[in-house]
């Protein structure tokens, strides 16, 4: 498992915002920066699917893999609301891109 994903998982392993914590056993970390070249990503430098975080570079941040993981944890719990919420809020005002933020400042090291 990457280094990144376990201390990600480990991060949101202290935070009791879902019924069951986040499961790793299938969520690959793929480098693909070609995908953010695409118009609609170029802001983004990670995008999280069902089993699969994308990442613009091979050197993306813990924090970055913990936001991601944590969008990973929402979908595993709510599986369709939490993608379509973005067509209903966008990206900015969307509460689980909120939640997302807030694990990684909730457990950030120091």
């Amino acid at each position: 498992m990457d280094p990144r994903l376990a201390a990600a998982k480990e991060r949101l392993d202290r935070l009791d915002w879902w019924p069951r914590p986040v499961r790793v056993d299938h969520v690959r970390l793929l480098t693909v920066p070609w995908l953010f070249r695409l118009p609609g990503l170029r802001r983004f430098d990670g995008y999280a699917l069902h089993g699969t975080i994308l990442l613009r570079s091979p050197q993306a941040t813990e924090d970055l893999v913990t936001h991601e993981l944590c969008h990973v944890w929402q979908m595993q719990h709510r599986p369709l609301r939490m993608p379509l919420s973005y067509l209903r809020s966008g990206y900015a005002a969307n509460g689980y891109e909120r939640q997302a933020r807030a694990a990684v400042e909730a457990t950030r090291p120091g």
